[in-house]
């Protein structure tokens, strides 16, 4: 009989803490200890971790690190055995709240979790999209759709965070028709990553919830592409090692979308033929290896651009990971737009949707844009996309947002008490002030 699969993820961290020698190099290339307000020695730290996960007890410092954690990955990069910290965190704050509340409280904060994420996502992409265009990221079915003669080169999956901004996810799928690439979409709420029982702790939902999207994109060629830097972690880190294990094959092999375009740059050149004059910064986040380089390496290929190096620090998986400390990522996002502003760029480019949904409205208060690369790329393509998001953020008015957004409001049927919400959770989504 094989392993459910919460024995695999036990059997996992059991592997690693054995393999732990506790050296603290994990400890030591943490960017947030600092912030965190870890004190102790490095090798007292991660041992502490590893008492946690053995016994459920652990020092103060431990749990410290443990809830600080922005998913950086520089304490993988660290590890000389092959041990995964960021993954052994994760299972640690799993084990941390296992002494804090019982299941069926674990149980209630994850289906809390999935039903906001489901509701903001679903209002926030019908306030932007007409029925084509959602049938497009694969989140109004129509009819059937006929078997293809053959399967696409690629599922593309979205993950869930993305659909609030959905021109981002258009223009990569835009893209990808450009240079001939076939694909399915599939995200949204119908296939959650599982994310949120992860950090409810709530294992035994985390399960079934992403062995069924497991499932869903097994459907294709073998091959994942993945936009979302969270989505991605969760499967390469937690869910797939899993299945894997449980199933005795690797089910798809998932790459994060950045670094497939960044591989695929000599096939993107020739249809950059259009001159983007703009002086930009790219906004950095190095929790997925390869993203933020690829990032880079596509935008030196867009003729006309100057890209400005800030000399500002990267850190954290994306702009919401770093909510685990929040003083010190008000900190350092205020440096980066100052830095922006002295260097006098066009345009402060993110890479992901979390970026731009935090940083957008501060060009109200700045002399540049706040964009996504992707912006820039179909820029350079011939390709446009409204960005209807970041029209609503700069309205900082529920009134004026819920009017600009009647008419789809309408055609798709949504509640206007609910709406209103969810527009007020967008609008409160600014962890960094405007000062204006």
């Amino acid at each position: 009989m094989s392993e459910t699969f919460e024995a695999t993820l036990s059997a996992r961290v059991g592997e690693m803490t054995d393999a732990c020698t506790r050296c603290g190099k994990c400890v030591e290339a943490c960017p947030v200890t600092d912030a965190g307000g870890v004190t102790a020695e490095p090798s007292a730290v991660i041992g502490g971790i590893i008492d946690i996960l053995k016994t459920g007890e652990g020092t103060d410092d431990a749990r410290r690190w443990a809830s600080s954690c922005v998913q950086s990955g520089e304490c993988i990069k660290a590890c000389d055995y092959g041990v995964n910290p960021r993954f052994l965190l994760a299972m640690a704050r799993v084990a941390m709240t296992h002494t804090k509340s019982g299941e069926a409280e674990r149980r209630r904060k994850g289906v809390e979790g999935f039903r906001r994420v489901s509701r903001d996502a679903s209002y926030l992409m019908k306030m932007q999209l007409d029925d084509a265009l959602l049938e497009r990221l694969g989140q109004k079915p129509s009819a059937p759709r006929p078997t293809p003669v053959q399967k696409p080169d690629f599922i593309f999956y979205t993950g869930c965070n993305v659909l609030k901004t959905p021109h981002i996810a258009l223009l990569a799928l835009d893209i990808m028709d450009t240079l001939g690439i076939t694909y399915e979409v599939m995200g949204g709420p119908t296939h959650c990553c599982g994310v949120q029982q992860l950090r409810s702790g709530d294992t035994t939902t985390l399960g079934r919830v992403g062995e069924t999207a497991i499932d869903k994109l097994s459907s294709g060629s073998g091959q994942v592409l993945a936009w979302c830097p969270s989505c991605y972690v969760q499967y390469t880190e937690t869910t797939l090692p899993a299945v894997e294990r449980m199933r005795g094959m690797r089910p798809f092999e998932m790459t994060p979308w950045m670094r497939f375009l960044g591989e695929n740059l000599d096939r993107l050149k020739p249809h950059l033929k259009h001159p983007v004059e703009m002086r930009v910064a790219l906004h950095r986040h190095p929790g997925v290896p390869g993203a933020m380089e690829a990032a880079e390496k596509i935008l030196r290929a867009v003729p006309g651009l100057e890209l400005v190096d800030l000399g500002q620090p990267a850190i954290g998986l994306m702009s919401n990971a770093l909510a685990a400390v929040p003083d010190h990522k008000r900190k350092l996002y205020r440096a980066e737009l100052d830095a922006a502003q002295a260097a006098r760029v066009d345009a402060l480019l993110a890479v992901y949707h979390a970026d731009h949904r935090e940083l957008c409205a501060h060009e109200a208060e700045y002399d540049f844009r706040v964009m996504n690369v992707l912006e820039i790329v179909g820029e350079s393509m011939g390709l446009y996309r409204i960005d209807r998001y970041k029209r609503m953020k700069l309205m900082q008015d529920i009134d004026a947002i819920a009017a600009d957004c009647e008419d789809l409001s309408t055609a798709h049927g949504l509640d206007k008490a609910t709406a209103r919400e969810v527009i007020q959770a967008m609008l409160a989504d600014q962890p960094v002030p405007l000062a204006r």
